[in-house]
């Protein structure tokens, strides 16, 4: 099976062409980070105009890569929600007119289940049941288990800041470029040091749930104070990396203990920093599954994927965007 997937729940327009889950025809992403870069963050209604501005020579692309003509697709998957809701409509309108008009099932997806089944893609050996799925990218940082298709069991998520928003947010605090991810881990890579004191929130708590604005908080603090000088910036960019890493980790660890799972999977834009990586792989060794940087951040490849192993269409008519349940 041949399924179209489309990606447009925030600033890139992603749309991909996988058959059977698995294999990659093409997987196109237009991204409009340049002018975000100018803001310091994400605007919406830009996102949302590049993206009507993008989608079709974005869907011709990833035709011609895959060199299929459209109604040679045998469904339309499309990511439904959560997400800014301008994008999502761009998305989501574009498919139930493709699905109209071809006449081809269209199949909603969620978001965050779609970064799971980034680790499905391009993997002759698929990722065991049961395991402990960490969602963690700039809107979201979530914990699942995952007992099977379709079967999602949320654990705990983010109270406040995601984790990607926090790197976003301390890395302006710091003067760094935009985005903060990658940005303080080329800053946290340049020094051995990571020596500033910074809290681990909620790691004394009973649940699953992450908090990082108060970690943003105590960091700009020490901006604000003027206790850190230019010299100062990697180690203090290291020592909130290892703040972040150490919060994610030690919640990850835990639920794998509580619920008897040895698997672990880990995805979302975050899941490109290499200390996270470095982290879980040495706690899971074998049992480690993690996609690419380039399946990590959004894509339509992950949500043709998530389609196939959970394919649910509906009435083009009934898609509507941003509504956010789990499969």
């Amino acid at each position: 099976m041949k399924i179209l997937g489309i990606e447009t729940s925030c600033d890139e327009t992603a749309i991909a062409v996988v058959e059977d889950g698995k294999k990659i025809l093409s997987n196109v992403v237009a991204s409009s980070l340049p002018l975000h870069t100018k803001t310091g963050g994400i605007i919406p209604e830009t996102a949302a105009r590049e993206q009507t501005k993008a989608f079709i020579p974005t869907l011709q692309s990833a035709l011609d890569i895959a060199n299929l003509k459209v109604d040679q697709v045998d469904s339309v998957a499309v990511t439904a929600g959560p997400g800014l809701i301008g994008s999502l409509l761009v998305g989501v309108e574009s498919a139930k007119t493709l699905s109209y008009f071809l006449d081809k099932p269209i199949v909603p997806v969620n978001h965050l289940i779609g970064h799971i089944y980034a680790n499905w893609l391009e993997r002759e050996k698929p990722p065991p049941f049961p395991n402990i799925s960490l969602v963690v990218s700039g809107g979201h940082t979530e914990l699942f288990l995952m007992r099977s298709h379709g079967k999602f069991q949320r654990l705990g998520g983010t109270r406040d800041d995601a984790a990607g928003e926090a790197f976003d947010k301390v890395g302006r605090l710091l003067g760094l470029p935009y985005p903060g991810g990658p940005s303080i881990q080329k800053a946290a890579d340049s020094t051995k040091a990571a020596d500033f004191n910074l809290p681990r929130p909620l790691s004394a708590s009973g649940d699953f749930d992450f908090s990082f604005s108060g970690l943003k908080t105590a960091t700009a603090n020490l901006v604000a104070q003027q206790k850190i000088k230019a010299r100062d910036i990697p180690a203090l960019a290291a020592s909130f990396q290892e703040a972040v890493v150490d919060s994610l980790v030690h919640k990850t660890l835990k639920a794998t203990k509580k619920y008897g799972v040895k698997t672990m999977l880990l995805s979302g834009g975050v899941a490109a920093n290499q200390r996270l990586r470095e982290r879980l792989d040495d706690a899971f060794k074998s049992d480690f599954f993690v996609a690419s940087p380039a399946l990590s951040v959004d894509n339509g490849a992950m949500i043709a994927s998530t389609a196939f192993y959970n394919f649910r269409p509906v009435r083009w008519e009934k898609v509507v965007a941003a509504p956010g349940e789990l499969l």
